[in-house]
């Protein structure tokens, strides 16, 4: 297993060391003992699983104040995933780091607690999977407006098809600083 450091202290990209052959392919999406080598977590309490197909866009989503870190991997097709540092008082703050996710790269986006996360898919469909440090709590779920001018994520969808709560989430600087997660370096 590989961890390549993003802009966003604490937000890695992990490439897994992958088994193939004539027969197709093996690799390990998480190991605690190797997680723990690097820092990284070693305990998940929810699996999710989500289709979306080409030109869907979703998020950026966050949970205050039961925030989730989330290992985020596509198994089919392909994502442009983005984190967005949320966290009060953060150096990176309103910052954000995009990265290709695809069944082919088998790449995974560790995303701590306090980012919110979105992704735009490229391909026909996708299929993500992604481990979650925390359950999903109905009143502690959260977005930010994918546009948003102040941190001008580079999407590479123009008119992607949103959900209703998306096209509506606030922009950052309209969220009150209780609604945010704070930075704890």
């Amino acid at each position: 297993m590989k961890v390549i450091e993003t802009a966003l202290p604490g937000c890695v990209v992990i490439e897994p060391a992958v088994f193939g052959d004539a027969r197709g392919m093996f690799f390990e999406t998480w190991n605690a003992e190797r997680f723990a080598a690097h820092g990284l977590p070693t305990r998940f309490v929810q699996s999710n699983v989500s289709t979306s197909v080409k030109g869907v866009l979703r998020g950026l989503h966050y949970q205050w104040p039961r925030p989730q870190g989330k290992l985020v991997s596509v198994l089919e097709g392909e994502v442009y995933d983005v984190a967005v540092d949320i966290r009060r008082g953060s150096p990176t703050f309103g910052r954000w780091e995009a990265v290709i996710l695809s069944g082919s790269n088998r790449r995974q986006l560790w995303i701590p607690p306090g980012f919110a996360h979105g992704f735009a898919v490229l391909s026909d469909v996708a299929l993500l999977n992604y481990l979650c440090t925390d359950v999903y709590v109905k009143e502690a779920d959260a977005g930010v407006r994918w546009n948003d001018a102040g941190i001008a994520v580079d999407w590479p969808v123009s008119a992607p098809t949103l959900s209703a709560k998306d096209q509506a989430a606030p922009f950052l600087a309209d969220i009150p600083e209780d609604r945010l997660p704070v930075y704890q370096p």
